[in-house]
């Protein structure tokens, strides 16, 4: 979103600071009458003119309107030329990156927002990133899936290594609850499943690796979660080419999974449209149909995405499943009496120690 920091040192050293309140202007305002603007800038039509042929120099697209009523405007150009923004613009900026950056989700949007996130931090006065971290302190993203939040430092700096080519150190928890200090070669940033992965290769191990953002700790304590070496790497090829391929084939073959089968008495449409995106669904007879899932973690989320269907189901397997649902239901139907009968939600239930 922000040019190169060479190009707004450029800008700096070349243009006054009245230009730059002149591209301010143009930038808050559809449309300028040329009168009022110059009044707003405190100088001529002639100098406003020249300003203006000053701003064009620089890549920025201000078109004239000339007779009684005339003005300039910004236009939209061919390239994105260095912005100018005020403090609380600023801080917006970052803070709406980061909540882009965390919605999870998949495609490139969470990604190209981690990389714009990384331009912007790199040239963040500190006063301004004292702003944005009280900000982040008490916003919340109300977004699925990700049970541990990941801290934006950590997405900033890994964009920046793989960009950089930069070899980096961190301490990593894993599944098990293993802690290990690695130092790798990141090499991409993958949002799958809701969730963000590191793919780099490990220096230490002689392999590849796939590290999950949210579980990266500081290493050493009270260094940064993940530090910077200054050593650069020339970039590998990824095992197969394809990083998201490599994150999914990675997490199918460690992590805990099972596969879940329901037959639901609705038709195969319906429950398509309705959770086709988390499971394989076929017609098993008239008005019925099966559904196949391979969730990852443990079997709540298989309930919440057989709750979405909205329809009457019989789990095949795994039995374990079943018992999840009934759990599910009797605390839903827990909820529901409370409810008709107007208790205090606190008595539905003794608290359990």
């Amino acid at each position: 979103m922000l040019a190169s920091i060479a190009v707004i040192l450029e800008v700096m050293e070349n243009v006054s600071s009245r230009t730059l309140r002149l591209l301010s202007l143009l930038q808050n305002h559809r449309y300028w009458p040329g009168g009022e603007l110059a009044e707003r800038l405190g100088v001529s039509p002639r100098t406003l003119r020249r300003d203006v042929d000053r701003l064009r120099e620089l890549g920025y697209p201000v078109e004239a309107h000339r007779g009684v009523d005339g003005g300039y405007q910004l236009a939209a150009g061919a390239a994105l030329p260095p912005l100018v923004v005020d403090d609380e613009e600023a801080v917006a900026i970052v803070v709406g990156l980061r909540l882009a950056a965390q919605g999870g989700g998949s495609g490139t949007f969470p990604e190209a927002a981690a990389r714009a996130l990384a331009k912007v931090s790199q040239v963040m006065p500190s006063r301004l990133r004292r702003r944005v971290e009280a900000v982040a302190a008490v916003t919340e993203s109300a977004t699925w899936g990700n049970d541990v939040p990941i801290p934006p430092d950590v997405l900033a700096a890994a964009a920046i290594a793989c960009r950089d080519c930069e070899r980096v150190r961190f301490g990593y928890t894993a599944a098990s609850g293993e802690r290990s200090q690695r130092h790798v070669e990141p090499h991409r940033l993958v949002v799958l499943d809701r969730r963000w992965y590191l793919v780099a290769y490990d220096l230490d191990r002689q392999d590849w690796r796939t590290f999950r953002l949210d579980r990266i700790t500081a290493s050493p304590k009270p260094a940064v979660d993940l530090q910077a070496t200054g050593a650069r790497f020339r970039p590998r090829e990824i095992p197969g080419g394809d990083a998201a391929a490599f994150v999914r084939r990675t997490i199918t073959t460690s992590a805990a999974r099972y596969d879940v089968e329901v037959a639901f008495r609705a038709p195969a449409a319906t429950i398509r449209a309705r959770i086709g995106r988390w499971a394989t669904v076929e017609p098993i007879g008239p008005g019925r149909c099966r559904a196949r899932m391979t969730p990852p973690g443990n079997s709540d989320w298989a309930v919440l995405a057989l709750g979405m269907a909205a329809e009457d189901f019989e789990v095949i397997s795994p039995p374990e499943l079943a018992d999840r649902v009934r759990d599910w239901g009797e605390r839903f139907t827990r909820a529901a009496n409370v409810a008709v009968r107007g208790e205090p939600a606190s008595s539905a239930r003794p608290e359990q120690g």
